[in-house]
């Protein structure tokens, strides 16, 4: 009877452990962990625009790292704004013409 006892109290604990590892998340979603998720993206998504890139012959290797950079950093976005009565910002200058 003890034997039996024994048995059925592992099984009812080994149900219990498994019961409470579905509840509990695999890992903390927070905004940090999204935040880094984003920017895994962004560098994958970067890479390949720049294995696409290096595929054509058209291109030079300066084009292609702007078109990663451009891909990573979201090519496009406005710049965030000046405080008022700040000097506007001069314009970056211009790639050397080959």
């Amino acid at each position: 009877m003890l034997g039996r006892m024994t048995f059925r109290g592992t099984v009812c604990a080994l149900a219990a452990v498994v019961a409470l590892a579905g509840v509990v998340p695999a890992y903390a979603e927070t905004q940090g962990g999204e935040r880094r998720d984003d920017r895994r993206d962004d560098r994958d998504a970067g890479r390949d625009a720049k294995q696409d890139c290096k595929a054509g012959d058209e291109n030079s290797r300066a084009e292609c790292r702007q078109e990663k950079r451009d891909v990573k950093h979201g090519g496009g976005e406005p710049a965030p704004a000046a405080a008022p009565g700040a000097a506007p910002a001069a314009a970056p200058a211009a790639p050397p013409a080959q």
